[in-house]
């Protein structure tokens, strides 16, 4: 039999309330209380503090506080990586950020969903679908990522797009939903 973390992470319906997970969430709220006090620490002193959390940190990221997460733990990080303030990663499912992507103030990334069956929401039943973010990518203030959505290298993500479906290598895309630059 499957653990609720296992069904989680594997994108299938689990209880968040579970108690492997909610001791998961508890590190990382505790993490997140340290992490939110080191606006004056240099960024090489937050990678240490990331590394403590994340999957993955790569050499040169910056993660500016305030950030907020579910777990952290499946979070990863490529070199060069750049989050400014207030960023948001409800990592329920694994989120992956390439190299040299630059993340402006406020965007979140949620890799969580709910059942679109009320009985199935009424009983607390969630879902997740990762987030994958590619190299060189460029995510203007305000944004939001939704779950299962792939970004490709070289994209751009206009402020406040919310992204509902993978974004091609290369392009450009705005609004709400976001659509490609250009188009109606």
């Amino acid at each position: 039999m499957r653990t609720e973390k296992q069904k989680m992470l594997a994108g299938e319906p689990y209880r968040p309330g579970d108690p492997e997970l909610a001791a998961d969430a508890r590190r990382a709220r505790a993490w997140m209380v340290r992490y939110n006090t080191t606006l004056a620490a240099s960024p090489a002193e937050r990678r240490v503090l990331l590394r403590e959390l994340f999957a993955h940190v790569g050499e040169g990221a910056v993660v500016r506080p305030p950030f907020h997460c579910d777990y952290g733990q499946h979070i990863s990080l490529g070199e060069g990586v750049f989050l400014n303030f207030n960023c948001v990663i409800l990592d329920v499912a694994p989120v992956a950020i390439g190299a040299l992507t630059q993340v402006g103030p406020g965007v979140q990334f949620l890799t969580a969903d709910h059942p679109r069956d009320p009985a199935l929401r009424r009983d607390g039943v969630e879902s997740g679908l990762p987030i994958v973010i590619g190299t060189n990518v460029w995510i203007g203030g305000g944004a939001l990522i939704l779950p299962g959505v792939t970004v490709g290298d070289d994209a751009i993500i206009g402020a406040g797009a919310v992204v509902t479906r993978d974004v091609p290598v290369g392009a450009t895309v705005v609004g709400n939903p976001a659509r490609p630059r250009g188009t109606a």
